[in-house]
């Protein structure tokens, strides 16, 4: 069993539960392989929601504490990520009120590391404006709004992430959108 494992990981092809077992087994590198894979869109969602470079590799580095620590509590009911994911959001939240350091609005998204994304020639003006639309939302639209519209999570890892029904997701993200296009409307007018 333990040569097909080698043969697996040699091949890229090892499986999450076959982490995760090797990770409560102590093996240190089956830890950094799970950290490695998701910890880029851990961070991308947690400096969005805090808006602070230093902040965000702090809440990302507790989240993956929390996982790695709780790891033998997973059941493997959602996918790997959407667990970790769903701490990543309860670590943002609970670690920005913690510090004081809720910001009036998100950062802007070019203002995170490199992440692959080309930025297209916005109006500096519509882009001030959507910025205070969205902080504008209550918390709960623009983290809804956030993870959907700019990190790209589906309706059900959202769900999953927040321990809401899905259906609440699709009516939050609704919600937010309908508040930012109307605080947008005069540049639809020009």
């Amino acid at each position: 069993m333990e040569r097909i494992a080698i043969a697996l990981e040699a091949a890229g092809a090892l499986d999450e539960p076959m982490m995760i077992e090797r990770v409560l087994a102590g093996d240190a590198k089956a830890g950094r392989e799970l950290y490695d894979a998701h910890a880029p869109r851990v961070y991308r969602l947690v400096f969005r929601l805090a808006g602070d470079p230093d902040l965000a590799r702090e809440l990302t580095q507790e989240t993956f504490v929390r996982a790695f620590s709780r790891l033998g509590d997973f059941r493997g009911d959602a996918a790997l990520s959407t667990w970790i994911h769903r701490i990543a959001v309860s670590v943002a939240l609970n670690g920005m009120r913690k510090v004081k350091r809720f910001r009036a609005r998100e950062a802007p998204i070019e203002q995170a590391e490199s992440i692959g994304v080309r930025q297209g020639d916005i109006d500096p003006d519509l882009r001030e404006q959507l910025a205070r639309a969205i902080d504008a939302l209550p918390e709960t639209l623009r983290v809804t709004l956030v993870m959907h519209d700019v990190e790209g999570y589906t309706h059900g890892e959202i769900a999953a992430a927040l321990e809401i029904p899905e259906g609440t997701c699709k009516t939050r993200l609704s919600a937010a959108r309908a508040r930012v296009r109307l605080a947008l409307a005069p540049f639809r007018e020009e």
